[in-house]
């Protein structure tokens, strides 16, 4: 019997457990994920190769999750969730404090903290209907998150039990919480569901078992944009990278994830393949070129609703294969296909098929890039160079809502949920702050 057992083992999870283990309560404390300890996390994605991955890919499953993908902490209420909502922003702050001091503690301060903050860019793009986005961020990228995550799992391994490769098939409820796994049946006093994103069908039909029912299920949905290097230096002169959000048509679209001098690499995610942006510090040689993706939400009534969805659109791009297509915004907007990119001036960082994403994408998420595009324009005071790239499709998944009280309880008593999967955090950041609210908690 354990005091607290945790199924999931990413940000969320060792944030969580870690915490619990600086407290003075001796806790009995088991982890329980059904991917690999870090060391043994290989894809052949990692070499370039293809993903000979047994039930999931261990890029997004194992000790750490995604923390070891990009490892981008983005310390705001801005975007990345609505934790500040459910325990305040200020506290949510003091938290993302808490976890970048802890990252620090285990390696992280070699990657610098640097700010997207600037008041004079926010109030320009205010009057071209653009809002900048702010937030402090530490972005390990790849190889130094794992290193960090290596470094905290060998702090804490000997402390809690962990079970990997383990494949939880019923959870159920008498006097205590039963956990049925491939590797044996364990007893826990309360539990707690951490399994973030790649849990999401499982975190369904378990807790539809326990009698919990979730709500909406949200899906972002955008093309992956590929530009010159230097076409948004005016903004980007006095800081990294920025975020940008525009309003219209009803919806409101963000950009994600942008990279200067990054490369666009394939991700693998719920059997769907798209295109995905990555650092210029990681192992690839850096290109000249600029890529962020452009998300604009949905709300559906179900998860089952949302993956259909995206399945629809993204799968079928991939065409039952690893297909994205990749065309010019010249053609885009004559509505052309895109037949060769051999001659053009920015070149593609990834080897996709060219096509006419108008055939294939719907049109909301196509307007909105051009309307956003146009806003842009007016922003940096230029034309956005016809030649840019754009790529379809990428895809940002979400849990289903599930209702949790302040605390992350929900209407089971000794039930709570952590990370991602509570509905409220969408980021590493978030993740992590609500795993050290959670362990706070759980010691009192």
């Amino acid at each position: 019997m354990y005091d607290i057992t945790i199924i999931g083992a990413g940000v969320s999870s060792v944030f969580l457990a870690y915490t619990l283990l600086q407290s003075d309560s001796d806790l009995s404390i088991h982890v329980i994920d059904k991917g690999k300890e870090l060391s043994e996390r290989k894809c052949g994605l990692d070499e370039d190769k293809s993903c000979e991955c047994e039930d999931g890919c261990s890029k997004y499953i194992g000790f750490a999750g995604l923390g070891m993908s990009e490892g981008k902490f983005n310390y705001t209420n801005d975007f990345g969730g609505e934790l500040g909502k459910k325990v305040g922003e200020e506290r949510v702050i003091e938290l993302m404090k808490e976890v970048d001091e802890i990252l620090c503690n285990f390696g992280a301060e070699q990657a610098d903290l640097y700010s997207t903050k600037n008041a004079s860019l926010a109030a320009r793009a205010s009057a071209h209907s653009l809002k900048v986005l702010s937030t402090e961020v530490r972005h390990l990228g790849s190889n130094l998150a794992l290193e960090v995550f290596q470094n905290m799992y060998e702090a804490i391994k000997d402390h809690i039990t962990f079970t990997f490769s383990a494949h939880v098939e019923t959870v159920s409820l008498k006097e205590c919480f039963a956990i049925g796994t491939n590797q044996g049946d364990f007893h826990s006093e309360k539990l707690v569901l951490a399994t973030g994103m790649s849990g999401s069908e499982w975190l369904t039909a378990q807790t539809a078992s326990l009698g919990l029912h979730p709500g909406k299920t949200r899906l972002d949905l955008g093309l992956r944009v590929e530009m010159k290097g230097d076409q948004l230096d005016s903004i980007l002169k006095e800081m990294f990278e920025t975020k940008l959000q525009y309003r219209d048509r009803g919806y409101t679209s963000t950009t994600y994830c942008m990279n200067p001098k990054g490369r666009i690499i394939r991700k693998y995610q719920h059997g769907l393949v798209m295109p995905d942006g990555q650092n210029q510090n990681e192992k690839e040689v850096p290109s000249t070129n600029l890529n962020f993706t452009l998300f604009t939400p949905r709300y559906f009534h179900s998860y089952d609703a949302a993956m259909k969805e995206a399945k629809r659109v993204v799968g079928g791009i991939n065409d039952e294969g690893e297909r994205v297509v990749v065309q010019r915004l010249d053609d885009l907007k004559k509505n052309a296909a895109t037949s060769c990119i051999e001659n053009n001036l920015i070149r593609p960082s990834l080897n996709g098929d060219t096509g006419n994403l108008n055939d294939e994408v719907p049109g909301l998420y196509i307007e909105t890039l051009l309307d956003f595009f146009e806003a842009l324009e007016g922003l940096i005071g230029d034309t956005i160079h016809p030649d840019t790239l754009l790529y379809g499709m990428d895809a940002k998944f979400y849990e289903p809502k599930l209702y949790t009280s302040e605390t992350f309880e929900t209407e089971i008593t000794g039930l709570y949920l952590a990370g991602d999967c509570s509905g409220e955090t969408h980021s590493l950041s978030q993740a992590a702050a609500s795993g050290i609210y959670l362990g706070k908690l759980l010691a009192q």
